[in-house]
């Protein structure tokens, strides 16, 4: 993939909002099928790939049916696809209720149940349920294929980031409730979770991890003012002795009021390489957690490619 600054589009928020609001309700209907499947560590179950087009889900199997859900964003439409069939479903003007009844009547064509519940998660100020959300939505095709090119540029650094690492790392993907893009490392040292908050959060912290990603909104649970569109990271639990370390790129900081480290995406595309960025980025969050939180440096082994240890016994 191209290294090139320019590749990486220009991201505005106020452009992008809409769509996201859109995509983030409509990816929820089909990601609830993982649910039905048994947790992994971290949620890894649940995340949807960033592909060629846009995002899909995992392969499910229920009753008997195998069956994909892809998220076209640069085609407009999403496809439920199984051994015996497929259908296509526009997403250019509906809102979110009627798509979610098109949805269910389309799945049980392919014989394929309705998803085990209907509530629209992590979106503060969301209407209760898909069934709830009758605000007309409107498919829009540039700011649509501005959000599949961040999700994919970013998916390829963090992929190249997450290569190397020898623990438990669930694949990197996209968390459909939170809506950003994940790439997490763990180790099987069992943390105690805060006593507050929904289950779903704290049953993703009962192993420590380090969490590098990408988010449209990199607000999170620590502050109310939205921070810059980009590269965020942390550490889980969060250790002392962050506030004056390097994180390895320009412009990346570290913000205490979110418990997080920003790298903007304005920052990101103007350096040389913001492919390799990313991955300068995501190393320098694992070099604190090594030097704050006693983590294993030799839990990453080298960062070469497969022709390389085609033709090298490992080291």
């Amino acid at each position: 993939m191209s290294a090139r600054s320019d590749a990486w589009p220009v991201l505005d928020h106020a452009e992008l909002a809409p769509m996201i609001e859109y995509v983030n309700r409509v990816v929820q209907i089909a990601g609830k099928y993982a649910l039905d499947d048994p947790f992994q560590v971290g949620w890894g179950n649940i995340v949807l790939t960033v592909t060629p087009r846009g995002l899909t889900t995992p392969v499910y199997r229920r009753d008997g049916v195998t069956f994909t859900v892809h998220y076209r964003l640069l085609d407009g439409d999403v496809v439920i696809e199984t051994s015996d069939g497929a259908r296509t479903l526009p997403l250019s003007r509906t809102s979110v209720a009627d798509f979610y009844a098109h949805f269910c009547d389309a799945a049980a064509q392919l014989g394929i149940p309705a998803p085990h519940s209907s509530l629209i998660c992590e979106i503060p100020g969301a209407p209760p349920a898909f069934e709830d959300d009758r605000a007309e939505r409107v498919w829009s095709a540039h700011p649509a294929r501005h959000m599949w090119e961040a999700f994919n540029l970013a998916a390829d650094g963090l992929e190249a980031w997450q290569a190397p690492y020898l623990g438990h790392r669930p694949r990197v993907g996209l968390m459909w409730g939170g809506f950003d893009l994940s790439a997490t490392r763990f180790r099987a040292k069992p943390t105690t979770p805060p006593s507050q908050g929904p289950p779903f959060m704290r049953n993703a912290q009962l192993y420590e991890y380090v969490s590098v990603g990408f988010s449209f909104d990199n607000t999170k649970s620590g502050g109310d003012n939205p921070l810059d569109i980009g590269m965020y990271a942390y550490i889980w639990p969060q250790p002392d002795g962050l506030e004056d370390r390097s994180w390895g790129v320009d412009g990346a900081e570290w913000h205490p009021d979110a418990g997080l480290v920003i790298l903007p995406w304005s920052k990101l595309r103007e350096t040389p390489d913001p492919h390799q960025a990313i991955v300068a980025f995501g190393d320098a969050v694992y070099d604190a957690a090594v030097a704050t939180a006693g983590w294993p440096a030799d839990l990453v082994g080298p960062r070469v490619d497969g022709w390389y240890m085609s033709e090298h016994a490992p080291a």
